[in-house]
């Protein structure tokens, strides 16, 4: 088995953006504030909010390690819209009205699942199992059907919108989940799942935009929360003439 370098570094993860400036704005001002220095992205920058081409271009500024989400394959004519719903469906042709040919490209060319073994974590939309069909990963049976895959000692997913961890222990095999508010050391653990939630659309029942960041060093792994103008969202929205119940949704966290 080969052995990779151990980099001390805090590791910022970003869950579903969704197209919401003011959800990401927020949350990389105050990531960065924790001195986050390597950034990850679970898919799904794009979708159902009012700033695509802007949540993109700060995604790549930032460097991040990103995979490709069921929005983003979708507005890429890489994924039938025939299972998403109404409102998503046309925030779909919509963004694909405004959306840049480097745009397009990049989202083309994003992969289903990263590894990073010299970090030691993979990202992947949904889940490991049958990366490409975009499962979710809601419950224990879910997150063990995932880990089995899992080679690395953290995975990172989105996709569902709702904060979990699963931790896998080396003396026992078991899977337990982190209730809130979501702090753990990963030290004695030999496989953990985190989805982080969502940046630009909770569904928790929380409306502020969440991320995670994970010390390497210390092993502190912490899923976080950030206030951010949802009044602007809401109403860059209606403007764009997408669906009202995807502004509305946005103060209730769901």
């Amino acid at each position: 088995v080969p052995t990779f370098p151990k980099h001390k570094m805090r590791i910022g993860i970003l869950g579903d953006i969704h197209s919401n400036l003011e959800a990401l704005t927020a949350v990389v001002r105050a990531m960065r504030a924790e001195g986050v220095d390597h950034w990850v992205q679970v898919g799904d920058i794009v979708g159902y909010g009012p700033d695509p081409c802007q949540c993109l271009d700060i995604v790549r500024e930032l460097e991040a390690t990103v995979c490709m989400g069921n929005h983003d394959a979708a507005v890429v004519r890489l994924l039938e819209t025939d299972y998403f719903n109404a409102y998503a469906r046309m925030a779909i042709e919509w963004t694909q009205t405004q959306l840049r040919m480097r745009d397009l490209a990049y989202l083309r060319n994003l992969p289903v699942s990263v590894i990073r073994r010299d970090l030691d974590y993979t990202v992947v939309h949904g889940s490991l199992h049958m990366p490409e069909q975009f499962g979710y990963v809601l419950t224990t049976v879910e997150a063990i059907e995932s880990m089995r895959h899992q080679e690395t000692l953290m995975c990172f997913v989105g996709h569902s919108h709702v904060p979990a961890i699963y931790v896998m222990s080396d003396d026992d095999p078991s899977i337990r989940a982190v209730t809130p508010p979501f702090e753990l050391n990963t030290r004695g653990a030999s496989r953990i799942l985190v989805n982080v939630g969502s940046v630009g659309q909770p569904r928790d029942e929380n409306r502020d935009a969440a991320y995670a960041i994970w010390d390497t060093d210390t092993g502190e792994l912490a899923i976080r929360r950030s206030p951010y103008d949802i009044q602007r969202v809401q109403d860059k929205i209606r403007a764009a003439g997408l669906p009202s119940v995807l502004a509305d949704r946005l103060a209730i966290g769901v």
